[in-house]
């Protein structure tokens, strides 16, 4: 069984996922990574209830922090308003109008903050 694929690891039951280019895990993968923009430093709150069957979320963008520690702010987040979540391509989204809770949250954890949207 010496056959060689030219793709290379996709999945290994030790860690998941992997890069096929550098086979690390792919949350750890450094070579495909996709930068995103540096803001104007301001984490921007807002509504939207567009494409969610008219249900509303808060959104949370701009926050200038690496993919693993906006996993967790995304998480500390969900905790302290007590409602589920998510986190897309570095967007935060918190169910429910959590937007003062969240501006005076993020403004403790030292973020400059601002109410985006009506």
């Amino acid at each position: 069984m010496s056959k060689k694929s030219s793709g290379g690891l996709v999945y290994s039951t030790e860690f998941g996922r992997a890069c096929p280019d550098c086979r690390q895990p792919q949350d750890q993968c450094t070579c495909k990574q996709p930068e995103r923009p540096l803001g104007d430093g301001i984490v921007r709150v807002s509504r939207d209830s567009k494409g969610r069957g008219g249900k509303v979320v808060t959104l949370v963008t701009g926050v200038p922090l690496a993919d693993a520690e906006l996993k967790d702010l995304a998480k500390a987040l969900k905790q302290r308003c007590g409602v589920g979540g998510a986190l897309k391509d570095g967007v935060i989204e918190i169910q429910g109008d959590q937007r003062e809770l969240l501006v005076a949250e993020l403004s403790k954890r030292g973020f400059t903050v601002k109410k985006a949207g009506g």
